[in-house]
């Protein structure tokens, strides 16, 4: 399945706020290069063709007093509509995919680098599931996850509506090698991600 070059690469699933960027972390104490999607594609706003894109569709209002892209006002216009959302991701996910590949490129040279992990939140419906050599599936209780989904800075109604745009939980867990549990601290996970690091790298 692993078709991308030498070194194992991990697909993390799982909602909004189930704890995917945190079980991220703990790959990349053990020695794993992560790949987060979410941070790629905040840096595309900065640049100068994206925001200029972005600008001429959602208008001057998403800038804020230094003329570059307030994320939070970008938030509030696509999160309205599910219309925007989707011209948003139109723009923003060829992008982000291209820095990843750029990414895989360049960690599979990386002797010391002893996997890659891809934390992206639309890892299967952009159909790079595919590419991957385990997929790891985060589990949450939902009341958890709207928890720490508030914490994030989303109400509800945001969860709903970029969970729409995404495939079902139950698909995603169905799909994935391995569960993590992530209902209760940070020492369980720990404890999940060294298990299926090792037998990762003692077998991939």
């Amino acid at each position: 399945m692993g078709n991308i070059g030498e070194k194992p690469v991990v697909g993390i699933l799982g909602g909004i706020g189930s704890g995917k960027s945190t079980v991220a972390a703990e790959f990349a104490k053990l020695g794993c290069k992560v790949i987060d999607a979410d941070k790629i594609a905040h840096e595309l706003l900065d640049e100068p063709t994206v925001k200029e894109k972005i600008v001429s569709l959602f208008g001057p209002d998403v800038l804020d007093s230094t003329e570059k892209i307030d994320h939070e006002k970008l938030a509030e216009v696509v999160f309205a509509d599910d219309e925007k959302l989707s011209s948003l991701n139109r723009i923003i996910h060829p992008l982000v995919l291209q820095r990843t590949e750029e990414l895989v490129e360049q960690y599979n040279h990386q002797n010391q680098v002893k996997a890659i992990v891809l934390d992206m939140p639309l890892l299967v419906e952009v159909g790079w599931h595919k590419r991957c050599d385990k997929l790891i599936f985060v589990d949450c209780r939902q009341k958890l996850r709207l928890d720490r989904a508030k914490k994030m800075g989303f109400e509800k109604k945001q969860v709903k509506i970029r969970e729409n745009f995404q495939i079902s939980l139950d698909n995603k867990e169905s799909l994935a090698d391995n569960t993590i549990e992530n209902n209760s601290d940070l020492s369980a996970i720990a404890k999940q991600v060294t298990g299926i690091f090792s037998y990762i790298v003692d077998n991939g």
